[in-house]
């Protein structure tokens, strides 16, 4: 018995009739009826019926079918085991992640996953928020690390990694500065001019949201695509920075005023489109895995942690 023969079979019997069969499966009609006869001598009993204008099937020919269709359906599991298998063998992953961000759970999910899938070629690319987001919908990215204004965008799959509060950030002298126990709010923060990341970063994307909601234009008299020059900038006096408050920690050149009616959350997330190979999916559980671990406070509030000067871009 050969498995070409039950997918011989397997047509006859849907087909009822045996010329409308072999064209299904590109054989000619002698060819299959031959097969299905050498099925019947190898089984012992005959399963199509012959006698009528059609090819229905015997007693003993029903009772095939369904075993027939078992093993093919168990053929085709094991085939597609092993094609996943090979994907995650030989695949490659194009990761993004906002410039300028350093977290390491990230970087851990990368390194436990190339521990297990040494095959899989991994490629890490840097850009905005904005551009890694139409990366990954036109399927040049796989999977990015984001900076976005509330959520992640509704159309991706997305796991929320951080949420928090925008802050500014002043100089100790600053006038704002005597404001860091009670905040200020953005009628308040638009009276100076701001030091922030640029267009496209979840950050900037927080500001420019909140301030058209109550009818303010802020002047944005600096930017900069790194969090940590945006600090530099700031600490020099050069303006007032507008970050999330866990860029800020360890930063004593800077105090931290709250935003007291900045009401949209700064979001971190790890998103990707809704089809995913099997090197993703393995890739995704391993980022799950780092994030879920207990590697110390996050400076988001409970979150993971993150290196200094990491950005919600």
């Amino acid at each position: 018995m050969e498995l070409r023969q039950l997918k011989y079979f397997l047509a006859v019997a849907e087909e009822s009739n045996f010329t409308r069969a072999a064209e299904r499966v590109h054989i000619s009609q002698p060819g299959i009826s031959a097969q299905i006869r050498q099925l019947e001598h190898d089984l012992g009993a005959t399963l199509i019926d012959r006698t009528g204008r059609g090819a229905g099937l015997t007693a003993v020919g029903e009772v095939t079918l369904g075993h027939a269709r078992a093993v093919l359906d168990a053929v085709e599991a094991l085939r597609q085991a092993v094609d996943e298998m090979n994907g995650l063998v030989r695949g490659r992953l194009v990761v993004g992640m906002v410039t300028a961000c350093t977290v390491t759970p990230l970087f851990e999910a990368l390194s436990s996953f190339h521990l297990a899938y040494p095959g899989v070629e991994i490629s890490l690319v840097e850009d905005d928020s904005a551009r890694l987001v139409e990366r990954v919908r036109e399927g040049a990215v796989d999977l990015a690390l984001i900076g976005a204004a509330g959520r992640a965008p509704a159309d991706l799959d997305g796991r929320q990694v951080i949420s928090e509060a925008i802050v500014a950030a002043v100089p100790p002298g600053h006038p704002l500065a005597a404001h860091a126990a009670d905040g200020v709010t953005l009628a308040e923060l638009s009276a100076h001019p701001l030091i922030c990341l640029p267009p496209g970063t979840g950050i900037r994307a927080v500001l420019d949201q909140v301030s058209a909601a109550r009818g303010l234009a802020p002047t944005v008299a600096l930017q900069a695509a790194a969090p940590a020059a945006v600090m530099q900038l700031a600490e020099r006096g050069l303006g007032v920075a507008v970050l999330s408050a866990s860029m800020l920690a360890r930063r004593p050149g800077l105090v931290a005023v709250p935003l007291n009616d900045a009401d949209t959350a700064a979001v971190l997330a790890l998103v990707s489109a809704p089809t995913k190979s099997p090197a993703l999916r393995e890739l995704l559980r391993h980022c799950r895995e780092s994030f879920a671990a207990p590697t110390g406070r996050g400076e988001a509030g409970g979150g993971p942690a993150l290196d200094r000067g990491a950005a919600i871009g």
